[in-house]
């Protein structure tokens, strides 16, 4: 498989909402898609459901410090081909289908499970994201990424834990998966062909795209004509998303961009 970056369509961005002071559950209802997503109420109220898959994406050393009850770390690169280091051909990209299958088996996934994907956004790059992004793409249907993260989670009173979870490896039931859906990503040439056509964000450190090599990259720098945007930077302090109006106006000002335009992030 081609290397892959994920190819973002703005207008998904734009509808987005800001939960910073709800009394309830948050209104999800501005997104395109809504049912990506699950509050952390709803989620507080499945935790024990044998049916609930629940996936926390963190560095080891963050989950140990304190997790949701009942999840299990996968990381970043759970689903990805990591066999060599970064910068080799292939390395980081996603796994192929049968071996996806043998992973999501591993975590006693089936077609009747809830996976649930959180991160703390603020102590990584939204390894949840990337996972959510990964699965989508094979075809899974009751996916979700926690609204908020972690952040928002603990941030409601929520309980953590320290108390490592182990997978429940299962093959029972049908999973049912496809090849990836090409609409997710753009490739490493379609990128390439763009250049200077369409605008491309880095959303790494500004040390990174500045050069920096400290999160491992194989060489320093970043895709040439690319802008730079912190992933934090449409997010408020609770992890919730920043309003509508706020992440339009910062689109616009920074880049020029509408909610009709089209651009790609790495």
């Amino acid at each position: 498989m081609k290397q892959t970056l994920l190819r973002v369509w703005f207008a998904l961005c734009m509808l987005t909402i800001s939960a910073t002071a709800w009394g309830g559950e948050p209104d999800l209802s501005g997104f395109v898609h809504p049912e990506y997503f699950i509050t952390p109420q709803k989620l507080h109220s499945m935790l024990g459901d044998p049916k609930l898959v629940l996936l926390d994406g963190n560095n080891p050393k963050v989950y140990r410090k304190g997790h949701i009850p009942g999840a299990v770390n996968i990381g970043f690169h759970f689903l990805s081909k990591t066999v060599g280091r970064p910068g080799d051909p292939g390395w980081g990209t996603s796994l192929p289908i049968d071996r996806l299958e043998n992973k999501l088996r591993e975590l006693g996934v089936n077609d009747d499970s809830t996976v649930v994907l959180y991160s703390d956004m603020f102590k990584g790059p939204g390894a949840d994201g990337r996972n959510f992004w990964q699965l989508k793409m094979a075809g899974m249907k009751n996916v979700k990424l926690l609204y908020g993260g972690l952040p928002l989670y603990r941030s409601l009173g929520y309980d953590l834990t320290r108390k490592v979870t182990k997978p429940s490896p299962s093959n029972e039931g049908p999973l049912t998966l496809h090849e990836y859906d090409p609409s997710w990503y753009t490739t490493m040439d379609q990128v390439y062909s763009s250049l200077g056509k369409e605008l491309i964000i880095d959303t790494r450190t500004k040390k990174e795209f500045d050069g920096s090599t400290n999160a491992g990259e194989p060489r320093g720098g970043h895709i040439a004509g690319s802008e730079w945007m912190l992933w934090l930077d449409i997010l408020n302090k609770d992890g919730s998303t920043k309003s509508t109006e706020e992440i339009k106006s910062i689109m616009k000002e920074r880049f020029g961009l509408t909610p009709q335009d089209s651009f790609t992030v790495y």
